[in-house]
């Protein structure tokens, strides 16, 4: 499940109203009364009541452990969602909309009941209308196999009425064996068409625009391969800790959060050979072929490519933060990893040659997820007998959060009567062109799972190459090669990680950009 850095905004209704309305559906919430369901699952199905997506005949039905009824669980929920849009404009008092809140509390019902109860599933059933149905599992993963397996038993998977579809979120499994098994456990209750892993990274602008940016773009996709690229940066950096996760957190790690899913989805849409349509099932197989290309890491690369750090007590914005053995439900002795970097390489015809680099971590200076395509060097020759002492390096950035928006840094000649050059960028920032407000991403995801869009919705394969990929790290871990870098929190995380680009004769990108 995601963290929740910051508060989702909400996305510009307006551009999300450009798309077709969605089906008539009952959208059923198992873990209703979490943090998920309050702060993202709410707030993004109201931003697509607000935009006119959804069909009059749209119902919620809350399940959960919780004792409440009905009318507790629209009071939770309006709490909830009051400040929400509170917060939705930076700060700035948004009222929430009461037609389009009063239409959704009209459509929300609460379910109290067990997981692992039938019962529970007989009642649900019952209180279920005929039709479409899906099934979202804002639960601990330990519960997915079980609502799968209550949901078939109790003949809620049949599409004979109406599509049937569960989603289910990260983390898809803890290991390799794990993700194998899960996918076994749905996949005996539901076909691959109806399971939709949802993966929230997925539903930013600027990681869908990476397709859009290569594909599209007849200047970019010819010198997107080993001949002109040197190496790929990816980073996802957080300045929170692990706030009130610490129990999730020590059993997961920033390999098992991260890496799997978020980095290698980003990783995936850098590196994929372009589909054959945007057919979900294309993207995806394009996807899945660039994971399963990843070069193996041995136990004697695993401890050479892979640095594992964990923050000490540092300082963030002017105030002291404590070290993550300090952090509540955590061992005082604990050696979960709270950072992660990786020198990976890709055995294909694109990118042979090419390390991509990736990195991840808790407590860091800047919060920033970007991706830096590097190009090789020209040649310096011409410039041998002038005061140009080194040439600027040709790389372009694609940000993603917490600003949308492509780099391009380059060579320039300073105006003067000799040769002299200077870096300079070229700057596309979203907001100056697309007027859409920060979003959740779920709003985008959420729509494409009501209208049966599974582009951006990790299949089965896709999950399992990137088990596959990380499955001889975690074993060298196992085995204690592998030990934990201290870093001060509010740093860019360990020296380590410098020396493990330092080594190729590279040095990472500033955090902050």
């Amino acid at each position: 499940m995601p963290s929740f850095e910051q508060l989702p905004r909400a996305s510009d209704p307006a551009v999300l109203g450009r798309a077709p309305q969605a089906p008539p559906c009952s959208f059923v919430v198992f873990g209703a009364g979490g943090d998920l369901t309050r702060r993202l699952l709410m707030p993004a199905l109201y931003n697509l009541q607000l935009a006119g997506l959804l069909d009059d005949d749209f119902r919620i039905v809350g399940v959960d452990a919780r004792e409440m009824d009905d009318a507790a669980f629209r009071t939770h929920l309006t709490e909830a969602m009051a400040h929400f849009v509170a917060e939705r404009q930076g700060g700035t008092p948004v009222a929430l909309d009461q037609a389009a809140w009063a239409w959704m509390g009209e459509r929300t019902a609460y379910l109290h009941g067990d997981f692992a109860d039938p019962a529970s599933f007989e009642r649900l059933k019952t209180a279920l209308p005929q039709g479409n149905v899906i099934f979202y599992c804002a639960t601990a993963a330990r519960f997915f196999e079980t609502i799968a397996q209550q949901l078939l038993a109790a003949g809620m998977t049949e599409e004979a009425g109406g599509f049937r579809r569960i989603v289910v979120e990260k983390p898809f499994g803890h290991d390799l064996t794990s993700a194998k098994a899960l996918n076994a456990a749905l996949l005996a209750c539901f076909d691959e068409t109806q399971i939709y892993r949802i993966d929230h990274y997925l539903g930013k602008e600027t990681v869908q625009n990476i397709m859009a940016l290569r594909f599209s773009n007849g200047i970019f996709e010819p010198i997107w391969k080993r001949d002109n690229i040197d190496h790929v940066q990816i980073t996802a950096a957080e300045t929170v800790g692990v706030e009130q996760r610490g129990n999730f957190y020590e059993g997961t790690g920033a390999m098992r959060d991260m890496v799997p899913n978020h980095m290698f989805q980003l990783l995936a849409m850098v590196a994929m050979e372009a589909p054959t349509s945007f057919d979900a099932d294309a993207v995806r197989t394009e996807k899945a072929k660039v994971i399963q290309a990843i070069h193996p890491l041995s136990g004697r690369q695993a401890v050479r490519d892979v640095v594992r750090g964990q923050y000490r007590a540092g300082a963030y914005g002017g105030r002291a933060v404590p070290a993550y053995r300090s952090e509540p439900d955590v061992k005082p002795n604990s050696s979960t990893e709270t950072f992660i970097a990786m020198k990976l390489g890709i055995d294909n015809w694109r990118w042979a040659g090419v390390p991509f680099y990736i990195r991840t971590g808790k407590r860091l200076s800047h919060r920033q997820t970007g991706i830096s395509i590097h190009f090789k060097q020209a040649p310096f020759a011409l410039f041998r007998d002038t005061p140009v002492e080194k040439l600027t390096p040709n790389i372009m950035f694609l940000h993603i959060q917490p600003t949308e928006g492509v780099t391009l840094q380059f060579s320039a000649k300073v105006p003067g009567p000799r040769v002299k050059l200077g870096g300079v960028n070229m700057n596309f920032n979203y907001a100056d062109y697309f007027h859409e407000g920060p979003s959740t991403g779920y709003e985008t995801l959420l729509y494409d799972c009501l209208t049966g869009d599974a582009t951006l919705f990790q299949r089965a394969d896709n999950v399992e190459a990137g088990w596959s990929a990380v499955q001889p790290v975690l074993d060298a871990w196992d085995d204690g090669h592998i030990h934990v870098n201290p870093y001060a929190a509010g740093s860019e995380g360990p020296d380590e990680a410098l020396a493990l680009l330092q080594q190729d004769g590279r040095s990472w990108e500033p955090i902050e950009r």
